[in-house]
């Protein structure tokens, strides 16, 4: 099994970015909340860099796995001794 870390990664962060951007939403007109923060919703804004950031993983590991699925698997040469791991 060939899966490529990039792909649970990618779900990890969007599934965080979605949770802290919908906070952030939700949130959005209690400024009380965001006045030690000089009024920015850094959870607004933190939430969508970690969906960018998990969509980007998310999509890198796609495009990985079906670069890896369209080559042909590489022959193993029974003759000489396995070196390495």
């Amino acid at each position: 099994m060939n899966l490529d870390l990039r792909i649970p990664m990618g779900l990890m962060f969007s599934f965080v970015g979605i949770i802290l951007t919908a906070f952030g939403l939700a949130t959005n007109h209690d400024a009380t909340l965001y006045a030690k923060s000089l009024g920015i919703n850094a959870n607004l804004w933190w939430g969508i860099v970690l969906l960018i950031f998990g969509q980007t993983m998310f999509h890198m590991g796609r495009r990985g796995q079906k670069r890896l699925a369209s080559q042909p698997p590489v022959p193993i040469d029974e003759g000489r001794p396995h070196v390495g791991h």
